[in-house]
């Protein structure tokens, strides 16, 4: 078995979690600017076995789609050229930032800590990525 990566994608960053190998547990891994994810995920691949990813769908309260679909489309497209054979998941993303930033703050990190957007979107592709898990085993 390998890993499943999820990617909370961004105009600007990209937060990455990762399964463990039995594909169990969902980590917080790294946060990267979204002009470097391409690069970030072959150097991954090329240490770590990884099955398959997942992307956050981004829906608002109501079910329509946000704005950056059209960039994570793009970038889906890029995926799948660089990485055949790897398949790519959604998922929705609705309430991840907002249950992230609840997370951190139950955490004890200070407010400063806790408006570091790079932690939120690491820890929103955690819970997009373990919520993933979990439907998938139901």
């Amino acid at each position: 078995m390998g890993q499943i990566l999820a990617i909370d994608y961004g105009k600007a960053r990209c937060g990455i979690a990762a399964t463990d190998d039995m594909q169990i547990i969902a980590s917080g891994l790294d946060t990267v600017d979204t002009r470097l994810i391409i690069e970030f995920l072959k150097k991954y691949f090329s240490v770590n076995k990884v099955e398959a990813i997942v992307v956050g769908l981004p829906t608002d309260l109501k079910g329509n789609i946000s704005e950056v679909e059209t960039d994570i489309l793009k970038f889906i497209e890029q995926f799948e050229k660089e990485f055949p054979g790897i398949p790519v998941h959604r998922f929705d993303e609705r309430f991840t930032s907002k249950m992230a930033s609840f997370f951190i703050s139950q955490s004890g990190k200070n407010k400063k800590q806790r408006q570091e957007k790079g932690l939120i979107d690491k820890v929103s592709a955690t819970i997009i990525l373990q919520n993933f898990l979990e439907q998938r085993t139901r």
